[in-house]
């Protein structure tokens, strides 16, 4: 058991986590849930109230890691990551995107900028999951209650910008809200008012201790099933390796149950890998043939991200994410920061030229909010769970995603001419005003579609939050049961259509609590 020693924080659930070293060869639980990321940590918490369950996670425990836990450094969390063993994994798309995935207990909730804001009608509507919107309510509070700051205190920064969405047109003003509601508005923050994050990972302080074991430095190499017979085709267990090499196998019970929780990339890498997939591709690469699915890592997605970043004339301290700007086809959102001297993360934060110099930063971005284009995902390695699959997001393959990036672009050029922007205006030797770009400039004439499509390629990034590759309906059914296939649920953003209102945490998290609840209420019902 891991005893370690901790600042400021409730780290109950270091009683019940282990290393995968430490596990015995077999096992067995009425739940196995594969990734203690976003979706899995509410997911096995919840399930714990009256079932045993194992909850694996590929990556370690950050209880102590300042990159990860103080806002003022999340910046730090990119610039660290790597492919061996950050808590955030680098990984470039075949568009060549430079992205990141979550490896570390509480998994993308523990390297993101903590923004938390539930999702939009749309979303639920448009899902293909079956929702009781009383159980939605409650989860997303279960969630709130343990881990969400909601004040409406923001920074200079994110209060100028926030007055410029009002100036410019993007109303009403909905003050401060959890909900998404058009306008403008200050969300909630999974980070505190002493800027210490508080992920997912902290929901397993929720769990019932003596039914939950949670194993980290776990990595699931397969699931296992059992012989088709006239029940139909069941998954019975998982093999998970440790960092020594040995082989752990996981079984479930009698009425029990494997749930995927590993993450839009994650969830198809091991449906692939444990030969649930299409049969071409499968036989391609010698994978022995279970279930023939030929949606599984299609319909891959990500909302494309541009932005404009200005160096202000005067010291600014400020740090963080809190308002947003919602409007019918696209997202405003502001962030601040320093910026490294030629650090990795230039390209993320400013794709095209990097900054010059260690210098504060002001940022306006805007995410495409249902984007048309799709791709797809294939493994990078038939047999090696650790390696990042293969992944190609067409990133405005279909123009009218473009469309919609230009018009919010004209969106920020309409926030940048208001009143209350002039301040961050520097002056030239002449006395002439003007924005002091790092990286990419506008557009002079933003009337010039071709011109601002090619802005829009040019400063082209992601915003994270991808999804897709097991969709509802297409891999899963409404209950999130993979089809055809017994004793067997993808529970994470994977099964998604589309990525749920401005920032998708706090939808995952509430979907992890809620079909937890639902599970209890089958089985009782049973």
């Amino acid at each position: 058991m891991f005893i370690f020693l901790h600042i400021n924080a409730d780290l109950s659930y270091l009683q019940f986590v282990y290393n995968a070293t430490e596990s015995p060869l077999e096992e067995v639980y009425d739940y196995v849930v594969v990734g203690g990321g976003t979706a899995g940590c509410p997911l096995a918490t919840t399930l714990s109230a009256n079932y045993s369950v194992l909850l694996l996670e590929r990556g370690g425990v950050a209880f102590n890691d300042p990159n990860v836990l103080l806002e003022e450094k999340i910046i730090n969390n990119l610039l660290q990551a790597d492919d061996i063993d950050s808590p955030a994994q680098a990984f470039t798309s075949e568009d060549g995107i430079l992205n990141a995935r979550g490896r570390v207990l509480g998994g993308s909730s523990m390297i993101n900028f903590g923004f938390y804001s539930r999702a939009d009608e749309d979303f639920y509507n448009e899902s293909g999951i079956e929702w009781n919107m009383s159980i939605v309510k409650s989860a997303y509070e279960w969630v709130e209650e343990a881990i969400v700051t909601k004040t409406d205190r923001i920074n200079s920064w994110q209060t100028s910008v926030k007055r410029a969405l009002l100036q410019s047109g993007i109303r009403p003003d909905n003050g401060l809200t959890l909900d998404h509601l058009k306008g403008a508005k200050i969300a909630g923050s999974t980070f505190d008012q002493t800027g210490r994050r508080h992920g997912a990972v902290e929901l397993l302080n929720k769990a019932k201790k003596k039914n939950l074991r949670v194993v980290v430095h776990a990595t699931v190499e397969r699931v296992v099933f059992a012989p088709n017979t006239s029940l139909g085709l069941s998954a019975i267990g998982v093999v998970y390796r440790d960092t020594n090499g040995n082989s752990h196998v996981a079984r479930i019970c009698e009425k029990g149950e494997i749930i995927l929780s590993a993450g839009t990339l994650g969830s198809p890498q091991l449906l692939l890998m444990s030969g649930v997939g299409p049969r071409s591709y499968l036989s391609s690469l010698n994978i022995p043939i279970v279930y023939d699915q030929p949606f599984i890592g299609q319909f891959m997605n990500d909302n494309p991200r541009s932005l404009i970043t200005i160096t202000p004339p005067f010291p600014l301290d400020d740090i963080g994410s809190r308002v947003v700007g919602i409007a019918n086809n696209f997202y405003i959102e502001a962030v601040s920061g320093m910026t490294p001297f030629f650090s990795p993360v230039s390209p993320i934060l400013f794709p095209d030229p990097y900054p010059p110099l260690n210098l504060t930063v002001l940022t306006i971005l805007e995410k495409v909010s249902r984007p048309l284009s799709i791709g797809f995902l294939r493994l990078a390695s038939p047999t090696n769970a650790s390696l990042t699959p293969i992944v190609r997001f067409n990133y405005y393959n279909d123009t009218r995603d473009l469309s919609q990036c230009a018009n919010a672009m004209r969106a920020i050029i309409k926030m940048l001419r208001t009143p209350v922007m002039e301040q961050y205006k520097s002056m030239d030797q002449h006395g002439q005003r003007y924005f002091k770009f790092v990286g990419q400039a506008l557009p002079q004439n933003q009337f010039d579609d071709k011109a601002m499509g090619e802005f829009c390629r040019k400063t082209l990034s992601t915003v994270y939050h991808y999804h897709g590759g097991c969709l509802a309906q297409k891999v899963v059914d409404s209950h999130l049961k993979v089809t055809g296939i017994n004793a067997l649920r993808v529970v994470d953003g994977s099964t998604f259509v589309v990525s749920p209102g401005t920032n998708p945490q706090a939808t995952i998290m509430m979907f992890g609590r809620y079909i937890g609840v639902k599970i209890l209420e089958e089985r009782k019902a049973n």
